[in-house]
This record gives structure tokens, C-alpha cells and sequence, in this order.
């Protein structure tokens, strides 16, 4: 297992698309079925000899074009997506944002569907998101829209959420209470004796 589901859902995809101004449900659930098909929801982030990066497997090719042919078209939304990026590095490698940082990934990822008209999808729609990643996400032969489906219905709708990182609470246990130590070290009051020993 990868991500938290409930922890990539709120605090990575949720909050991107808000910044970008586009959430809806349905979005948010293609993305999720996105990186649950691509990566088991980031248990990869560079599988092999494959080229894709990150959780949601992205090329640096179809990086590239995401600028190159789209983003150059509007202006404002490229500086959104930009100011998602490191500051330095993104200049000097670009395509590592892919794998390190979550928000910006996420962003090329919502923008691949976005430049291919995808503005909607029903959020319990999987068969048409399953269509959609195959049509306009996925690259090769190697997978299907049925995989989508299967990894969906294991990772997102089906995810056990018992089976994840462990659950805080927020309330710290009072300590315990341990009765002092006998002899010439003895602690008082939480401090050394300063008595000289024998």
C-alpha cells in the first residue's frame, strides 16, 4: 500500500484542485483512480525501465507538452501551477517535481485530463473514468480499462481504512508515575542528588 487514501485525498488532491479552481467530487475520484491505477497509490514512484514519474506515473514528454502546447495558451493558470513548484530546482530539473512533490504532480495530472476537454466526470462514474485515464492518461499496451476498474475498486471505493497508517488520537496519556530510587543517586524532584558519593 501506498498513500494514506483518506490523507492523499485531503490533503493533496482536495486542496490542489481548489487552488486551481476546479474540484468537484468527480474529479477528485479520477485522480485518485488515476494514482491507484499508475502507482497502488504511490507504493512506486519509478517503476523499471519505465519513464513515468511519481504517483501518477507522469512522462517527462507529456510534462513537456502539458507546457509547451497548452499551458503557453493560458497564462494564468500556468502561473498557478508554477507557483505549486520548488522555486530553484524546478528550473534546473523539472521533471523531478513529478516524484517529489505531490501538489504539483497532481496539477499535471488534472492538466492532462483538462487539456484532452475533460472538464466533468460522475463521481460513481468508474466505467467512464476508467475510459477516460485509457484514452487520454495511460501510455502502451500494458494495461486496460478493466485494470482502472480493479485497481478503483481495491484502492479507492474498496480500501479498508483500518488498513492504513495508525490513527492519532491528539490526546497524550498523562505519564507514568514511577517511585523514586533508593540510594546515594537517588533523583529529587526530578534532580540528581549533588550529594558526593561515598
Amino acid at each position: 500500500m501506498g498513500i494514506c487514501l483518506d490523507e492523499l485525498r485531503q490533503l493533496v488532491i482536495r486542496p490542489t484542485l481548489k487552488h486551481l479552481r476546479n474540484w468537484s467530487q468527480g474529479m477528485e475520484n479520477l485522480l485518485l483512480g488515476t494514482a491507484a491505477q499508475e502507482s497502488q497509490l504511490g507504493f512506486h514512484l519509478k517503476q523499471g525501465r519505465r519513464h513515468g514519474l511519481g504517483i501518477y506515473q507522469i512522462q517527462p514528454h507529456t510534462h513537456r507538452e502539458i507546457w509547451d502546447d497548452y499551458l503557453i495558451h493560458h497564462p494564468a493558470l500556468a502561473s498557478k501551477v508554477r507557483g505549486l513548484a520548488s522555486q530553484r530546482d524546478f528550473l534546473d530539473h523539472p521533471h523531478n517535481e513529478l516524484a517529489t512533490n505531490l501538489r504539483y504532480a497532481t496539477a499535471i495530472a488534472w492538466l492532462i485530463y483538462r487539456s484532452a476537454h475533460i472538464y466533468k466526470v460522475d463521481e460513481n462514474d468508474v466505467d467512464t473514468m476508467a475510459r477516460l485515464w485509457h484514452q487520454h492518461f495511460h501510455h502502451g499496451p500494458a494495461a486496460s480499462a478493466r485494470d482502472f476498474q480493479h485497481s478503483y475498486a481495491k484502492l479507492v471505493s474498496g480500501a479498508d481504512p483500518t488498513d492504513s497508517a495508525p490513527r492519532y488520537t491528539g490526546v497524550a496519556r498523562p505519564p507514568r508515575h514511577r517511585a523514586p530510587r533508593s540510594g546515594p543517586d537517588a533523583r529529587l524532584n526530578g534532580q540528581a542528588s549533588r550529594q558526593p558519593l561515598a
